[in-house]
């Protein structure tokens, strides 16, 4: 399987996508990478991911990719490279975009160098060959993205029919940051998840430097699960697979740990979908359109 060519570089032989343009300026909405955090955010993560990437994530996000060895797949919000690299680990053949050129440059300084990056905003990917990548993968950064419309339709455009797209993140019913909590109930010994808001959208402000940088932070934007139905139905990915994980912590021994390890195996933190590129006539977009609120 050949590889996508660099921006300006020509393609190489017959079947050869086109070669990238030049990325365009970003997409309408407000910045929202992590270009101001990127030493920190390096650091957190580091080679491999988080321990949350290490033991859910990655082998979730891995395991619905389905990859083969040699496809191409397009790590969309890569970061660093942490599940860039371990795709290539496994023979598949990566590209990776984020929009903060600090954590691109980081991801580049880790290698491989046969891990192809771009500094590219998600909503606008026309810079890469339209048809060529077998999958793609957005892991823990939909949140991070306003608005998610053209984010799934620049994917759809980047996939052959076929094509697999796996979105991770974190649960959008029980995981609203400041309108979801845990909550204990003395009276029937039960530990419980709070849930304050959910159907309406929202944007909410995350400190990325708790305690030491108040001020310095970035936005998650909260959407019911109905609205990236909507999103990918709309962009031609259609869902054939939804699967909810929890986390794979256990509390330290004492008169609430079992109540508090039920819960956690009972509420999942994160929601994972896999979509397919529909195969439309013509190359068209699908003839219906669903009214969304993204």
């Amino acid at each position: 399987m050949r590889r996508p060519p660099k921006p300006g570089e020509k393609p190489h032989g017959k079947g050869h996508g086109p070669a990238p343009k030049a990325p365009r300026p970003a997409a309408p909405g407000p910045r929202t990478d992590w270009s101001g955090v990127a030493e920190w955010y390096d650091r957190l993560v580091g080679e491999e991911g988080s321990e949350y990437h290490r033991e859910v994530v990655h082998p979730g996000a891995v395991r619905l990719l389905a990859l083969r060895p040699g496809e191409p797949v397009v790590d969309v919000a890569s970061g660093q490279g942490a599940l860039a690299r371990l795709l290539q680990n496994r023979g598949a053949e990566v590209t990776g975009v984020d929009a903060a050129e600090p954590l691109i440059r980081a991801a580049r300084e880790r290698g491989p160098d046969s891990v192809r990056y771009h500094v590219g905003d998600a909503r606008d990917l026309s810079f890469l060959p339209a048809g060529y990548f077998a999958a793609a993968a957005c892991v823990l950064a939909i949140q991070n993205m306003h608005p998610i419309a053209p984010v799934f339709q620049s994917v759809s455009r980047l996939l052959r029919p076929g094509g697999r797209f796996v979105l991770v993140m974190m649960h959008p019913c029980f995981r609203g940051p400041k309108e979801t909590m845990w909550g204990w109930d003395p009276e029937t010994g039960v530990q419980f998840r709070r849930v304050d808001r959910y159907l309406i959208p929202r944007k909410t402000p995350i400190t990325t430097h708790p305690g030491s940088a108040p001020d310095v932070y970035t936005w998650s934007f909260h959407k019911p699960i109905e609205a990236y139905v909507r999103a990918l139905r709309n962009a031609g990915l259609l869902i054939d697979a939804i699967e909810e994980w929890p986390s794979h912590k256990t509390s330290e021994p004492g008169p609430r740990a079992g109540a508090e390890n039920t819960a956690r195996k009972e509420v999942p933190m994160f929601m994972a979908m896999r979509a397919v590129k529909a195969a439309t006539q013509g190359g068209s977009e699908p003839r219906r359109r669903v009214t969304s609120v993204t």
